[in-house]
């Protein structure tokens, strides 16, 4: 009876166990002193996922350290890492003490390196700060005010005043549009399987179709069909009009480009490197400068009037994995420089994609579901989605 009442126990104890892979880590931030600054990175996060977490001093405060459990894990205001635990870090600051003058240090790109040499000096002190990038990318250089000040990774100055310098880092492993492979979807600058819509003044360049869908589903454009069959043209596309149900072969390449639509949205979706920034700014990505790489978030993201600058050179790449939707409000825009792309900016949606009145917008949607433009929108990329594309007075512009 003993053993058979042990047994059962055994059982039970085991069929309580929970599987580990259900475990889903968690990282709680907190600043010492609460007044010291503002931190960024907290959340839940896939296991073995790269967490990326910031701390942004406040007024009269500087950056000393990150520390868990007591112990210093990093001396640099971006701190990356790999989550297998539930993680419980404080960012220390330190109160600037009188006569002296902050150096405060933060890297654009919180995946992309780290920096050493923060801290309060007196007049005349000779510091020096150093950036490390981390692996699969390089420093640019310093910046101040988003002036450059030093091409260096090792930056050494005479501190005559309060320093606010942030290290630059950029991808070295290009994503690239050979990875991100368009195939026959490139041809269009809006590809949908459902329907294409349009009130108001609309204008299209590029071609435009869909697939399974029929040309019934084309609606506002006032196709006029072409002598062959194989396509249709109106006046507010400049390009031709292609749907599945238009002579042959039409049929065959609509199928194809819907299916390579689907594959580039599977593949920009799948991509881990380089590693991906983590829910950076909890989605809220508003009046930010996103230099290139890899974004990736669980939540939506958001655009508000602010807009967000999107700054590299033209062979540069940007790709944001969104768990949601992603919403542009009235009047955003974002603000290509440095020779930015809009050809090499991809925005992976799985929920939908709004863009409200007079936005400007740049950049591929590959969207799951639907991509709506609202009165005035103006799109430079294109617009593929897995359902339908919807438009009011818009302008579409194909790369």
């Amino acid at each position: 009876m003993l053993f058979l009442g042990a047994l059962m126990l055994f059982t039970f104890i085991g069929a309580c166990k929970k599987d580990d892979s259900t475990i889903i880590p968690t990282v709680s931030l907190t600043a010492s002193p609460a007044i010291g600054g503002v931190l960024t990175g907290a959340g839940a996060f896939a296991l073995d996922s790269s967490v990326a977490i910031t701390a942004v001093p406040n007024t009269g405060y500087t950056f000393s350290s990150w520390t868990e459990n007591g112990e210093v894990i990093s001396t640099s205001s971006a701190y990356q890492f790999t989550i297998t635990k539930n993680r419980k870090l404080v960012a220390n600051f330190m109160a600037i003490p009188p006569g002296n003058f902050a150096v405060n240090l933060s890297s654009s790109n919180a995946a992309g390196g780290t920096t050493t040499g923060s801290g309060a000096f007196l007049i005349g002190t000779s510091v020096k700060v150093v950036a490390a990038a981390n692996a699969g990318y390089s420093f640019v250089n310093w910046t101040e005010n988003g002036n450059p000040v030093s091409a260096s990774s090792t930056y050494q100055f005479t501190i005559t005043g309060n320093r606010n310098l942030v290290a630059n880092y950029k991808a070295i492993i290009p994503i690239g549009t050979s990875v991100i492979n368009l195939g026959t979807a490139g041809d269009f600058a809006i590809l949908t399987k459902s329907g294409i819509s349009t009130t108001g003044t609309t204008s299209v360049t590029g071609n435009i179709g869909v697939s399974p869908a029929s040309a019934t589903a084309i609606t506002g454009f006032g196709l006029i069909m072409d002598t062959n069959g194989q396509s249709s043209h109106t006046p507010i596309v400049t390009g031709k009009v292609y749907a599945s149900d238009y002579a042959v072969p039409t049929p065959a390449n609509m199928t194809t480009a819907v299916s390579n639509m689907e594959t580039a949205f599977t593949t920009a979706n799948g991509l881990v490197t380089p590693a991906p920034i983590v829910n950076l700014y909890a989605g809220d990505v508003s009046g930010r400068i996103l230099t290139p790489g890899l974004y990736k978030w669980s939540t939506g993201v958001l655009i508000s009037n602010a807009g967000v600058t999107l700054t590299g050179g033209p062979n540069d790449t940007w790709v944001f994995q969104i768990a949601q939707d992603l919403t542009v409000n009235n009047s955003a825009k974002i603000t290509l420089l440095g020779g930015a792309q809009a050809k090499n900016i991809f925005w992976v949606v799985s929920g939908q994609a709004t863009l409200g009145t007079n936005t400007d917008f740049s950049g591929i949607i590959l969207s799951k579901t639907l991509i709506s433009l609202n009165t005035g929108a103006k799109v430079t990329g294109r617009l593929l989605a897995q359902t339908a594309v919807t438009l009011n007075a818009s302008t579409v512009i194909q790369p």
